[in-house]
This record gives C-alpha cells, sequence and structure tokens, in this order.
C-alpha cells in the first residue's frame, strides 16, 4: 500500500521576527528596502505575518499590577481546586472499585460501618 504525504510549499512557512520588549527603538526595516531579497520572497505571505505591531501596547501605558497579581491569585485558586476534586474523586473511584470487588467475591462484610464512640 503506497502512503501518501501532504504536499508542503515553502509559501505555507512564514518565520516572524519578534522585537523585544526592552529595546526603545523598534529594529529598522533594512530588509524590505533591499530588492535583492524582496524579490526571492514569494508573492504569498500572510496578511497577519507581515507586521505585529498592532498587538503591542504603547510604552506610556503602564502595567496594572494589581490585575496581573489577582489573575495569577484566581488562577493559582483555580488550579488547586482543580487538583483537590481530581484527587477527591481519584480516591471516590479506588474506594467503589475495592466495594465492587468485594461484593463481586461474594462476601457479606463489604459496606463501611462508622461506629461512633459512645458519649
Amino acid at each position: 500500500m503506497k502512503t501518501q504525504r501532504p504536499i508542503i510549499s515553502d509559501d505555507e512557512h512564514v518565520v516572524l521576527k519578534f522585537r523585544p520588549r526592552t529595546s526603545a527603538h523598534p529594529p529598522s526595516r533594512r530588509e524590505e528596502s533591499d530588492p535583492a531579497k524582496t524579490a526571492s520572497k514569494t508573492s504569498k505571505t500572510a496578511p497577519a505575518a507581515n507586521d505585529l505591531s498592532r498587538y503591542e501596547r504603547p510604552r506610556d501605558e503602564g502595567d496594572d499590577f494589581r490585575q496581573r497579581m489577582l489573575a495569577n491569585v484566581a488562577a493559582l485558586a483555580f488550579t488547586v481546586a482543580l487538583t483537590a476534586i481530581g484527587i477527591w474523586l481519584a480516591i471516590s473511584i479506588a474506594d467503589l472499585r475495592k466495594t465492587q470487588d468485594c461484593v463481586l467475591m461474594g462476601r457479606r462484610d463489604c459496606a463501611r460501618i462508622s461506629v461512633m464512640p459512645p458519649g
């Protein structure tokens, strides 16, 4: 049987150059002004790959540390709650499996009976 592989052209792959946040000045665009490099590029490029400046925040706008810390605390609380629920669910399933195995073996003392101390 012949295996088929998808045909991948170079038009589908685009390398994005990310600018570091610490730089005060944006990098120059020498690559786009160089006619030798522009001629070698194909005309089919993704429109989102051309420029990422629309996703950048202005330098004048400060970070909202309080909002970010609240989001981090909320994410931590959600992760802890999800982990606790997962552990509780695993223990419950293990207890049910033990009880089911006990019943399927034909034993009669499978149910747990909690005895309260007199008092």
